[in-house]
This record gives structure tokens, C-alpha cells and sequence, in this order.
């Protein structure tokens, strides 16, 4: 079977994970790298191409995939021109800033019968599947998920992510993706039903408490930018009374070392879809569904200052 080839936009501080996982995988040839700052493809991987402009990328570099990791207020733009160009996308999470920008990005997904699939790396943590084996002929009745950080610390000098406008929010349009598609990984559709979230001076949500049901099973979900030092988890409750948990950092002490492995699990499913040309995939919509639903929960006050 011959390899796919891949181009990456985007060379912030979570391409390192994507550019590894390609690199290392036997599914893809990573040909193309592309940022709009010069000096980041000045000296561009083995066998890759470095680009400033992604169209150009697109036209010239003759991709299978691209692999969006720029910063959050550009997914909708560099996958739109990936699609209309015939090219499948792995799109880092949020898939955009809002709902509206990921339905219309999903609707042409699927006009143009092109592959559109959102990167949420913890679906393949080692022990979120260890935990979902466990409960696989169980009855959920009750999730937890925590995701805890300090983001200064996770940015570095992605310093976008602490502006509203370019990340579509705080820790609710960031890390809410990924705890919402785990929720929804183990209970099928959710939908927010209470929350409260805490703002800094600047008005970016630092804190949030978000409780969701999916009719038969109840979920909260916790978010923390303010966090000294970083705990991400997930606890269920099954109907016959046990409690099981996953600490998806376990066993991996280093910081962000669980992000190899969920990265392999990320590329290997991408050529997965791009070779039987799976076009849905959802998750990405439903998590903006989401964040919208949070937003909206604390729009009559409970959207506070520190």
C-alpha cells in the first residue's frame, strides 16, 4: 500500500506532536511544512518542502492531507481552501471559533466528498481506552472529566491562545473540545445543562464547572487555566456501583509526554479515514456545539471576574 502524502500548517508549539507522529508513522510521508513566519521553514524536515502561503502549498506540494495546527481564528480559512482543493484535513481542536464556521466547513466536507476530521488526541490516551474496555458492557451512569493546567505554562509563545478573539475564547473554546469529546466518546450526545465559568480581568475564562446530560447519564466537566501543575482524568460510575478512573498522564511524568503517543493514535486514524474516504466524522462540530451551550448558559450573569 503506498504512503499518503502530508503537509503541516502551522509550526506552533503542538506541531512538534504531529510532525513526529507523521514522521514516524508508517502510513504517511510528511513532503510540505508551512508557517507564515519565514524562519520556521527555513530549515524544513527531511524530505519536506517549507511554504509561507498554504494555498500555494496546496497547489504545488500534490497532497493527500494537510494537517492544520495554526492557531484557532485561521482553521476555518486553511481548511476551506484545503477542501475546495480536494485535500483531506486533520484540524487541531476547536475545528473552528464558532458553530456557524463548523457547520458551513462540515456542509462542504461533504458537498465536495472530501475528508474533515478533528485531532481530539485524547480519544486515543492509553488509558482512556483502558477505561472504556472497562465499561464497554456497562450501563454509564455518571462522568467526570478534569482538565487542569496552567496555560501560560502549555502556550509558551503561542500567545494567541490568550486572545478571546483569535482562540474564541478561554479555557471553554480550548480545552473544552477535548473534555466534551470524551464525554461524548463514552455516553453518545450531550448537551449542556448548567454551568459557571470564571473570567480574568482581561475577560478571558480561565475556570469553569459545565454539567451536561445526555437523558440517561449525567457528565461534569471541569476546566482550569489557573492550575499549578496539570491533572487530566476522567472518573465514571457504572449502574452497578463501581467507579473506575483514567489519569491520562499516568506512568508519563515528563511534561506533555502523553502527547506522543495520543499523536501516533491521531495519525493512524487519519489515514485510516483518508483511505476509505470517510468524510463525517462530527466530533468536531459537536464539541463547538458545545462550547456554544456553555457560553450561553452563563450569558445571564454567572459569567464572573477573579
Amino acid at each position: 500500500m503506498s504512503r499518503l502524502r502530508a503537509g503541516v500548517v502551522g509550526l506552533g508549539v503542538i506541531s512538534r506532536f504531529h510532525l513526529r507522529a507523521l514522521t514516524d508513522s508508517p502510513d504517511w510521508d510528511l513532503v510540505a511544512v508551512c508557517d507564515l513566519d519565514p524562519k520556521e521553514v527555513a530549515a524544513p524536515p527531511p524530505g519536506a518542502t517549507g511554504y509561507t502561503d498554504h494555498a500555494r502549498m496546496l497547489a504545488e506540494a500534490d497532497l493527500d492531507a494537510v494537517v492544520v495546527t495554526a492557531p484557532n481564528d485561521a482553521h476555518a480559512r486553511i481548511c476551506a481552501d484545503a477542501i475546495t482543493a480536494g485535500t483531506a484535513v486533520c484540524v487541531e481542536k476547536p475545528l473552528a471559533l464558532d458553530l456557524v464556521e463548523g457547520e458551513a466547513l462540515s456542509a462542504l466536507a461533504r458537498d465536495r466528498g472530501v475528508p474533515l476530521f478533528t485531532a481530539f488526541h485524547r480519544r486515543y490516551n492509553s488509558e482512556f481506552a483502558a477505561l472504556r474496555e472497562q465499561v464497554a458492557d456497562s450501563v454509564v451512569t455518571e462522568v467526570t472529566v478534569r482538565y487542569l493546567e496552567r496555560i501560560e505554562e502549555h502556550a509558551g509563545r503561542d500567545t494567541w491562545y490568550l486572545d478571546p478573539a483569535r482562540c474564541g475564547g478561554g479555557c471553554v473554546a480550548d480545552n473544552g473540545p477535548n473534555a466534551f469529546d470524551l464525554v461524548e466518546t463514552l455516553l453518545g450526545r450531550a448537551e449542556v445543562c448548567g454551568a459557571r465559568v470564571v473570567c480574568d480581568e482581561a475577560g478571558v475564562d480561565r475556570w469553569a464547572d459545565i454539567a451536561l446530560t445526555t437523558g440517561t447519564a449525567r457528565a461534569r466537566v471541569l476546566l482550569d487555566w489557573s492550575h499549578q501543575g496539570e491533572r487530566k482524568d476522567v472518573r465514571v460510575r457504572t449502574a452497578d456501583g463501581r467507579v473506575l478512573t483514567a489519569d491520562m498522564l499516568a506512568d508519563r511524568p515528563a511534561f506533555k509526554e502523553s502527547l506522543w503517543h495520543e499523536y501516533e493514535g491521531v495519525a493512524a486514524d487519519f489515514a485510516r479515514r483518508v483511505r476509505e474516504g470517510r468524510v463525517e466524522d462530527g466530533g468536531g462540530v459537536s464539541a463547538l456545539r458545545l462550547v456554544g451551550e456553555t457560553y450561553l448558559a452563563v450569558a445571564g450573569g454567572e459569567r464572573v471576574g477573579r
